[in-house]
């Protein structure tokens, strides 16, 4: 049986979006690993952790990781833009990057507005 945060819409998002990031930074040269890669990843999966945290809580307290959520999206925009500038990705996946970016953002926008 699912947990409640499990069945929301934005989570199953996010937890692909983790898991498309992970196979994205494989690639990136090894002395990236504790420089990008890891800030990315964390930021990365930080979203799906946020929203699992704050649905335990109070709707106020909720509505505080679903912010959090949305700030882990924007750490990706500029990690996502300088490993482009850096040449470990094309820009082909930078745009599909940021735009899984923007839908998780405004998803987490209307979450937070519907609480």
């Amino acid at each position: 049986m699912p947990f409640d945060f499990e069945k929301l819409e934005v989570y199953k998002k996010a937890i692909d979006f983790a898991n498309k990031v992970y196979s994205l930074t494989k690639k990136y040269p090894k002395d990236e690993l504790f420089g990008i890669v890891s800030q990315i990843r964390r930021a990365a999966i930080s979203i799906s952790l946020n929203l699992a945290e704050g649905s335990g809580r109070s709707k106020r307290e909720f509505k505080h990781y679903i912010i959090i959520s949305r700030t882990s999206v924007q750490e990706c925009i500029p990690l996502l833009k300088v490993s482009f500038l850096q040449g470990y990705i094309t820009n082909n996946e930078l745009d599909n990057f940021y735009k899984r970016c923007e839908e998780l953002s405004k998803m987490l926008c209307g979450l937070f507005n519907s609480l």
